[in-house]
């Protein structure tokens, strides 16, 4: 009994401090129009209701990303940055920076 209450002890401490895995992505940078312009690639972390982009050392956090319905319209935050984060599958993401007239559309294996 005290085998199996230990190994379940070890087992919580374990699951509990993992964090969130990376996931390596490309991505296609381009105009808002779509115009393309380059290739690029990040890191992303996904928490479901929001996720992380890092790139050279840069990290961008959507913050909680929000949809009155799911099936309708995309989730998506605006980032401390000014960026307008939207999660568009579970495997797409995208970042659209209006000042620039840029957005990068990351997908993942």
């Amino acid at each position: 009994m005290l085998r199996l209450t230990l190994f379940t002890i070890i087992t919580l401490l374990a699951g509990c401090a993992s964090g969130p895995k990376g996931v390596e992505c490309p991505g296609e940078v381009s105009t808002i129009y779509g115009q393309p312009m380059g290739q690029t690639r990040a890191t992303i972390f996904d928490l479901v209701s929001a996720f992380t982009i890092s790139r050279d050392g840069v990290n961008v956090q959507s913050g909680t990303l929000q949809s009155l319905d799911r099936f309708k319209y995309v989730p998506s935050a605006v980032t401390p940055e000014g960026y307008y984060a939207q999660r568009l599958s579970d495997k797409q993401f995208r970042l659209i920076n209006p000042h620039e007239d840029t957005m990068i559309t990351w997908t993942c294996p």
